[in-house]
């Protein structure tokens, strides 16, 4: 993807924006082959499997950290999603920038749901079509939200009857 750059630069910012986030920061973010963010996903997070990004927060005000993509796992994605590869790729940079900005859909149903309604605000503003929509795509497919879809239809179903 010859614009990733670009497409990185204005998923970050965006991020940023929708965050509400003021003052210059910085952040790295890489594409790395899936063989090396399964081998990171493995030593980090003790998942011996490919993930589609990972984020590694600094810790610092003015550099906010690392984000690693794995370009196979986005492509495959995309594909089966039905998306463009660009749209999949600027939401998870979008995903990823809001894990270095200290938003953790891990830590909890509402974390998840305030993390994910930002990042369709977010989309929203650059253009994209809500990511989560269950129609786009099936959850057993799904990158990144598929645990936040799976427990929002589980918690739904109830009431009828969550790159380190």
């Amino acid at each position: 993807m010859p614009e990733a750059e670009r497409l990185a630069r204005r998923a970050s910012r965006a991020a940023f924006a929708g965050a509400r986030r003021s003052g210059r920061r910085s952040l790295n973010v890489a594409l790395e082959a899936d063989k090396g963010v399964r081998a990171l996903n493995a030593r980090d997070r003790k998942k011996d499997k490919p993930t589609n990004v990972l984020s590694y927060p600094s810790g610092e005000r003015e550099f906010l950290g690392d984000m690693v993509l794995a370009r196979q796992t986005v492509w495959r994605e995309a594909r089966e999603q039905r998306k463009s590869p660009a749209d999949h790729f600027t939401h998870l940079v979008v995903h990823g920038t809001l894990h270095l900005l200290g938003y953790d859909h891990e830590t909890g149903e509402d974390d998840a749901e305030r993390m994910e309604a930002l990042e369709r605000r977010i989309l929203a503003k650059l253009g994209i079509a809500d990511p989560y929509a269950l129609d786009r795509q099936p959850a057993e497919k799904a990158g990144v939200g598929a645990d936040k879809r799976n427990n929002r239809n589980n918690r739904n179903k109830r009431n009828q009857g969550r790159t380190p």
